[in-house]
Protein backbone atom coordinates (compact mmCIF):
# COMPACT_ATOMS: atom_id res chain seq x y z
CA UNK A 1 0.00 0.00 0.00
CA UNK A 2 1.08 3.06 -0.84
CA UNK A 3 2.07 5.89 2.21
CA UNK A 4 0.17 9.03 2.54
CA UNK A 5 2.97 11.12 0.69
CA UNK A 6 2.43 9.17 -2.32
CA UNK A 7 -1.03 8.19 -2.54
CA UNK A 8 -1.88 10.59 -5.02
CA UNK A 9 1.22 10.71 -7.40
CA UNK A 10 0.37 10.30 -10.89
CA UNK A 11 -3.20 10.47 -10.23
CA UNK A 12 -4.96 12.78 -12.75
CA UNK A 13 -7.48 15.02 -10.86
CA UNK A 14 -9.69 17.10 -12.22
CA UNK A 15 -10.79 20.40 -10.68
CA UNK A 16 -13.88 22.21 -11.77
CA UNK A 17 -13.80 25.61 -9.84
CA UNK A 18 -17.45 28.17 -9.42
CA UNK A 19 -18.33 31.21 -8.80
CA UNK A 20 -18.23 31.08 -4.76
CA UNK A 21 -15.98 33.55 -2.76
CA UNK A 22 -14.22 29.90 -1.56
CA UNK A 23 -12.45 30.09 -5.07
CA UNK A 24 -9.33 31.29 -3.49
CA UNK A 25 -9.09 28.13 -1.46
CA UNK A 26 -9.34 25.80 -4.76
CA UNK A 27 -6.11 27.48 -5.88
CA UNK A 28 -5.22 26.43 -2.33
CA UNK A 29 -6.22 22.69 -3.39
CA UNK A 30 -4.85 23.19 -6.76
CA UNK A 31 -1.34 23.51 -5.13
CA UNK A 32 -1.82 20.94 -2.59
CA UNK A 33 -2.49 18.54 -5.07
CA UNK A 34 0.11 19.15 -7.54
CA UNK A 35 2.73 18.97 -4.36
CA UNK A 36 1.53 15.77 -4.12
CA UNK A 37 2.23 14.31 -7.58
CA UNK A 38 -1.08 15.07 -9.03
CA UNK A 39 -2.09 16.14 -12.26
CA UNK A 40 -4.03 18.71 -11.71
CA UNK A 41 -6.46 19.99 -15.06
CA UNK A 42 -9.08 22.74 -14.17
CA UNK A 43 -12.37 23.99 -15.67
CA UNK A 44 -12.99 27.56 -14.15
CA UNK A 45 -16.80 28.78 -14.81
CA UNK A 46 -17.08 32.40 -15.65
CA UNK A 47 -18.51 33.38 -12.36
CA UNK A 48 -15.57 32.00 -11.21
CA UNK A 49 -13.58 33.86 -13.52
CA UNK A 50 -14.89 37.38 -11.59
CA UNK A 51 -13.34 35.93 -8.44
CA UNK A 52 -9.81 34.46 -9.15
CA UNK A 53 -7.61 34.18 -12.25
CA UNK A 54 -6.81 31.74 -14.24
CA UNK A 55 -3.45 32.45 -14.33
CA UNK A 56 -3.41 31.32 -10.76
CA UNK A 57 -4.41 27.49 -11.33
CA UNK A 58 -1.66 27.71 -13.94
CA UNK A 59 1.19 28.96 -11.71
CA UNK A 60 0.23 26.08 -9.23
CA UNK A 61 -0.75 23.28 -11.84
CA UNK A 62 1.83 24.04 -14.34
CA UNK A 63 -1.03 23.51 -16.64
CA UNK A 64 -3.67 25.23 -19.10
CA UNK A 65 -7.02 26.15 -17.16
CA UNK A 66 -10.14 25.26 -19.45
CA UNK A 67 -12.74 27.63 -19.16
CA UNK A 68 -15.06 27.64 -22.43
CA UNK A 69 -16.18 24.49 -24.84
CA UNK A 70 -14.25 25.45 -27.86
CA UNK A 71 -11.60 27.69 -26.66
CA UNK A 72 -8.37 25.62 -28.20
CA UNK A 73 -6.94 25.21 -31.15
CA UNK A 74 -7.52 21.59 -31.10
CA UNK A 75 -11.39 22.48 -30.45
CA UNK A 76 -12.16 19.80 -32.86
CA UNK A 77 -10.93 16.99 -29.98
CA UNK A 78 -14.41 17.92 -27.73
CA UNK A 79 -12.84 18.97 -24.56
CA UNK A 80 -15.75 17.99 -21.86
CA UNK A 81 -14.80 14.34 -23.39
CA UNK A 82 -11.19 14.38 -23.53
CA UNK A 83 -11.07 16.34 -19.70
CA UNK A 84 -13.45 13.10 -18.42
CA UNK A 85 -11.63 10.35 -20.09
CA UNK A 86 -8.65 11.52 -18.80
CA UNK A 87 -9.52 12.19 -14.73
CA UNK A 88 -9.33 9.67 -12.29
CA UNK A 89 -11.29 11.67 -10.04
CA UNK A 90 -13.28 14.78 -10.59
CA UNK A 91 -12.98 17.61 -7.52
CA UNK A 92 -15.76 20.31 -7.60
CA UNK A 93 -14.77 23.60 -5.26
CA UNK A 94 -16.11 25.31 -4.41
CA UNK A 95 -19.82 24.25 -5.64
CA UNK A 96 -22.53 26.48 -5.79
CA UNK A 97 -26.00 25.70 -5.46
CA UNK A 98 -25.53 26.70 -9.33
CA UNK A 99 -23.83 23.73 -10.04
CA UNK A 100 -25.34 21.34 -7.71
CA UNK A 101 -28.76 22.03 -9.79
CA UNK A 102 -26.85 21.94 -13.16
CA UNK A 103 -25.35 18.47 -12.10
CA UNK A 104 -28.46 17.15 -10.74
CA UNK A 105 -30.94 17.97 -13.45
CA UNK A 106 -28.47 17.14 -16.11
CA UNK A 107 -28.41 20.57 -17.36
CA UNK A 108 -24.87 21.24 -19.60
CA UNK A 109 -25.04 24.73 -20.38
CA UNK A 110 -21.12 25.27 -19.83
CA UNK A 111 -17.80 23.19 -20.03
CA UNK A 112 -18.21 22.54 -16.29
CA UNK A 113 -21.66 20.92 -16.18
CA UNK A 114 -21.55 19.28 -19.89
CA UNK A 115 -18.02 17.71 -18.80
CA UNK A 116 -20.30 16.88 -14.79
CA UNK A 117 -22.49 15.18 -17.62
CA UNK A 118 -20.04 12.77 -18.63
CA UNK A 119 -17.96 11.73 -15.64
CA UNK A 120 -21.51 10.02 -13.68
CA UNK A 121 -19.41 7.02 -13.69
CA UNK A 122 -16.08 8.49 -11.69
CA UNK A 123 -15.38 9.21 -8.86
CA UNK A 124 -16.50 12.99 -8.24
CA UNK A 125 -16.11 14.78 -5.09
CA UNK A 126 -18.50 18.02 -4.34
CA UNK A 127 -17.23 20.64 -1.88
CA UNK A 128 -20.49 22.77 -1.45
CA UNK A 129 -19.93 26.49 -0.58
CA UNK A 130 -22.81 28.65 -0.37
CA UNK A 131 -25.07 31.01 2.05
CA UNK A 132 -26.67 28.96 5.01
CA UNK A 133 -30.15 29.88 3.74
CA UNK A 134 -29.35 29.07 0.37
CA UNK A 135 -27.57 25.66 1.65
CA UNK A 136 -31.31 25.05 3.94
CA UNK A 137 -32.77 25.56 0.91
CA UNK A 138 -35.08 22.51 0.07
CA UNK A 139 -34.49 22.74 -3.91
CA UNK A 140 -30.60 22.58 -2.78
CA UNK A 141 -31.01 19.65 -0.62
CA UNK A 142 -33.03 17.89 -3.11
CA UNK A 143 -30.14 18.26 -5.54
CA UNK A 144 -27.70 17.03 -2.88
CA UNK A 145 -29.78 13.92 -2.47
CA UNK A 146 -30.08 13.37 -6.38
CA UNK A 147 -26.33 13.69 -6.49
CA UNK A 148 -25.27 11.56 -3.22
CA UNK A 149 -27.46 8.64 -5.40
CA UNK A 150 -25.97 9.25 -8.38
CA UNK A 151 -22.78 8.16 -5.69
CA UNK A 152 -21.35 11.79 -6.22
CA UNK A 153 -19.21 12.46 -2.43
CA UNK A 154 -19.87 15.33 -0.81
CA UNK A 155 -17.09 16.82 1.54
CA UNK A 156 -18.61 19.01 3.65
CA UNK A 157 -19.96 22.04 3.60
CA UNK A 158 -18.57 23.09 7.51
CA UNK A 159 -20.28 25.58 10.29
CA UNK A 160 -18.55 28.73 10.58
CA UNK A 161 -18.45 32.28 9.43
CA UNK A 162 -19.71 32.85 6.18
CA UNK A 163 -18.42 35.44 3.29
CA UNK A 164 -21.67 37.68 3.97
CA UNK A 165 -20.84 37.68 7.67
CA UNK A 166 -23.93 35.15 8.55
CA UNK A 167 -22.93 32.55 11.13
CA UNK A 168 -23.98 28.79 9.83
CA UNK A 169 -23.66 26.10 7.42
CA UNK A 170 -22.96 26.65 4.32
CA UNK A 171 -18.90 27.10 4.24
CA UNK A 172 -16.33 25.04 2.37
CA UNK A 173 -14.27 22.09 3.35
CA UNK A 174 -11.09 23.04 4.05
CA UNK A 175 -7.63 22.37 1.64
CA UNK A 176 -6.96 19.86 3.79
CA UNK A 177 -10.00 17.46 4.01
CA UNK A 178 -10.85 17.54 0.72
CA UNK A 179 -7.02 16.48 -0.30
CA UNK A 180 -8.23 13.83 2.41
CA UNK A 181 -11.14 12.66 0.96
CA UNK A 182 -8.81 12.66 -2.68
CA UNK A 183 -6.74 10.39 -1.15
CA UNK A 184 -9.66 7.89 0.48
CA UNK A 185 -11.16 8.20 -3.64
CA UNK A 186 -7.29 6.87 -4.53
CA UNK A 187 -7.14 4.14 -2.57
CA UNK A 188 -10.41 2.77 -3.21
CA UNK A 189 -9.66 2.97 -7.18
CA UNK A 190 -6.40 1.39 -6.23
CA UNK A 191 -7.98 -1.38 -4.51
CA UNK A 192 -10.93 -2.08 -7.40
Amino acid sequence: MADRTDSIKGLHVLLGVTGGIAAYKAADLASRLTARGAVVDCIMTKSAGKLIRARTFEAVTGRAVFTKMWTSPEAHRITHINLAEAADIVVVAPATANILAKAACGICDDLLSTTLCVCWNKPVLIAPAMNCSMWANPAVQRNVETLRAMKFEMIGPETGRLACGAEGVGRMAEPADILAAVEAAARRIRQS
